[in-house]
């Protein structure tokens, strides 16, 4: 017993020990201040536990209350300097490349293939087709998921809804699930089951390429399509590196502007004032055209209060909470250094939601984006689409399909909720019953494209 005591008394002395020393040598060293938490896992188990509430806020609250807005944790297995700073932030964003690569936890990276783009993509698509089959009650996270996955399947491959992309959609939900799991099978039956669910994407998107890789050698008519470009790109890619462009780019359809487009509906459903407004906007448009005529660009060029709403619900909901990078070489950067090889995460959300740059920043507040309430220029604290180097370049499109749907759902439907939802931010953000609304079908509006 009195052995046993000592061991533990021995254990305790030990790791406090060590603790001292390591604090004592990164303080030497000239990081930002912070703790890199337990050995191995860090910090990772207490960001994962916030994620999964309604207000995953404290874990970086509490953080810079205590250390400031740049600080050192230790996420997802590697030492990482977390910055909840935006001239920190668009300093890692511009340097994309000369001080800083892209760099994911190994979870995402192994889940999207080692040629993956990891860049978002949205687009303008044709909508009514997918909302004239709403029945009375519907989960509208979920419809809004597959309306953007199977358009996406569309512009990618060519591929029209059914089955089969119904079963990849089904699929690509256990891979996103596995996104922030610890990528150890052994130890995560949430990233094994992502794994074999990458295992069957990959399969059935290679039948894909190959069968096109065949019809181009024999000649055969062209598809306008994303997978056209790649098979004939001049650089030439191999069929493992088309999968993994597929793959990102599909994750980034099921994943990004469906969820803004749920948002969006939730917010304004809470904010009557907001929704009355927007389908006043969207009435002026309608009445100007007959049934049959499409949306036409200068159409979305007349719909100011419906960017207001997007730009709210991109502030607010932070589908891209932040980017991870890797240091190329040491960096100093606010009278800090962040060594070779270790990891920046630039946050979005803790920017997006700082009422320094945000007056009532957690309130939906469409109406700020008019009076330019912002409190510094938004082009360095609103960054919902990254920036640098690797600004998404769907980022137009996205608010286009966006600003579309809304315009669909506004003239065509009515709805209430059909029963109470939150939001929850893990393993992305999401509601947690995917908004079950109850819709009344208006008058027949317009053809939307």
């Amino acid at each position: 017993m009195a052995f046993t005591v000592f061991l533990l008394l021995l254990s305790f002395v030990s790791a406090a020990f060590l603790l001292l020393f390591r604090r004592t040598r990164y303080r030497r060293m000239g990081l930002p201040p912070g703790s890199l938490g337990l050995p191995l896992i860090g910090e990772t188990l207490q960001l994962i536990g916030a994620y999964k509430t309604e207000n995953p806020e404290p874990f970086i609250d509490e953080r810079v209350a205590r250390y400031g807005p740049v600080f050192m944790t230790h996420l997802f297995g590697e030492p990482t300097v977390f910055s909840a700073d935006p001239e920190t932030n668009r300093f890692v964003l511009q340097n994309e490349g000369k001080l800083f690569e892209c760099s994911y936890p190994a979870s995402i990276c192994n889940l999207l293939g080692k040629h993956s783009l990891l860049l978002m993509k949205g687009s303008l698509h044709k909508l009514r087709f997918n909302l004239d089959s709403w029945s009375s009650r519907i989960l509208l996270m979920e419809e809004a998921k597959k309306i953007t996955f199977e358009l996406t399947v569309k512009q990618l491959m060519s591929f029209d809804p059914g089955e089969w992309s119904e079963s990849l959609r089904k699929e690509y939900l256990l891979v996103i699930e596995g996104f922030f799991s610890i990528p150890i099978p052994l130890f995560s039956n949430t990233y094994r089951k992502a794994i074999q669910a990458r295992g069957k994407v990959a399969e059935a998107l290679t039948v894909v390429v190959m069968k096109r890789r065949k019809e181009e050698e024999e000649g055969a008519e062209r598809k306008k399509d994303m997978l056209a470009a790649l098979l004939t790109a001049e650089d030439g890619f191999s069929d493992e590196e088309i999968v993994d462009f597929l793959v990102a780019l599909l994750v980034a359809g099921y994943e990004t502007t469906s969820t803004i487009m749920t948002l969006a509906v939730k917010f304004l459903t809470e904010t009557p004032l907001a929704l009355a407004q927007l389908k006043e906007e969207h009435e002026k448009i309608r009445t100007m055209k007959s049934d049959s005529e499409s949306l036409e660009w200068s159409d979305y060029k007349s719909m100011p209060f419906t960017q207001c709403v997007v730009n709210e619900t991109l502030r607010i909901a932070n589908i891209i909470g932040g980017v991870f990078r890797r240091a190329m070489t040491d960096v100093e950067i606010k009278g800090y250094k962040i060594p070779k090889g270790w990891k920046v995460f630039s946050s979005f959300r803790a920017v997006h939601l700082d009422p320094n740059h945000f007056k009532d920043a957690r309130t939906f507040n469409p109406w700020r984006w008019q009076s330019n309430s912002v409190t510094t220029s938004p082009s360095n604290v609103f960054t919902p689409f990254g920036g640098g180097p690797r600004l998404c370049p769907g980022y137009e499109l996205a608010r286009v399909a966006i600003s579309v749907f809304l315009h669909r759902l506004v003239t065509g439907f009515s709805w209430v909720p059909a029963e109470q939802d939150k939001l929850v931010f893990f393993p992305t953000t999401r509601t947690q019953k995917r908004y079950p609304i109850i819709v009344k079908r208006r008058d027949s509006g317009l053809s939307t494209t």
